[in-house]
């Protein structure tokens, strides 16, 4: 049952690992920013709105959002091979299509912009820290955004909904029938911040229709207070 499951690190369900988050941190960039959930921790850069090469490309109705996400090599306890695999790919197209919705395109005919996103320390929600950051390297780069965008994992964990799940929560197992068996489900959330409508949802796991509705619920309470985050943040680099 859900009342018996214990956080190891004695987090409530909804309570993230502590975040932090900061803009500005490469200065040639046009926009950048650095954020993290606990030892998670990604940084994105900005360029343009740009001319669009090679020219066969351009698209003369709207411009193009492109992320690339990606892993240092000494992200992760067993060092990685350098270079984007499957997966960065597949995380790079979904955080596009996260981000490019709050953007007015059409504004950048023939344009496109670059959103580069490094995960530095890697443990567990990456994906959703280089959304975090990107949107916050995004508005540092005064590119106009209809809402902010903020991301955070739900998982179900033992039986219970928690927020921001670690990487010993992600590989949780537990033994049935005398097999052990992975037994966590992770769902990457996008929250847009006004009208709180969900721009990122995947889904690794199985989970129940009212486990799913709890999910939501928890993905839209947490990335309010992840947008406070980002306003301080970049409230900051515009009072310095």
């Amino acid at each position: 049952m859900a009342e018996k499951y214990k956080r190891a690190d004695g987090r409530d369900y909804d309570e993230t690992r502590k975040m932090e988050a900061k803009v500005g941190v490469v200065k040639r960039a046009d926009g950048s920013a650095i954020f993290s959930f606990g030892k998670s921790q990604a940084l994105a850069c900005v360029y343009g709105p740009r001319q669009f090469h090679p020219q066969h490309l351009q698209n003369p109705e709207k411009g193009v959002l492109r992320c690339y996400y990606d892993m240092t090599s000494f992200s992760v306890p067993e060092r990685k091979r350098p270079g984007p695999n499957r997966r960065a790919s597949e995380i790079s197209f979904v955080t596009s299509r996260a981000l490019e919705t709050v953007i007015p395109l059409e504004n950048y005919p023939n344009s496109v912009i670059d959103c580069y996103i490094l995960i530095l320390q890697a443990d567990a929600s990456t994906r959703c820290a280089g959304i975090n950051a990107a949107a916050l390297a995004l508005a540092s780069a005064g590119i106009p955004m209809k809402e902010m965008v903020s991301a955070v994992s739900v998982g179900k964990i033992g039986g219970a909904i928690v927020a921001d799940i670690s990487k010993d929560e992600e590989d949780y197992e537990i033994v049935k029938d005398g097999k052990t068996i992975k037994s966590a489900t992770d769902i990457p959330f996008a929250i847009l911040s006004r009208s709180e409508k969900i721009s990122l949802l995947q889904l690794d796991g199985r989970i129940k229709p009212e486990d799913l509705k709890e999910a939501i619920a928890m993905a839209k309470k947490v990335c309010r207070k992840i947008n406070e985050i980002q306003k301080k943040a970049l409230k900051k680099i515009k009072e310095e």
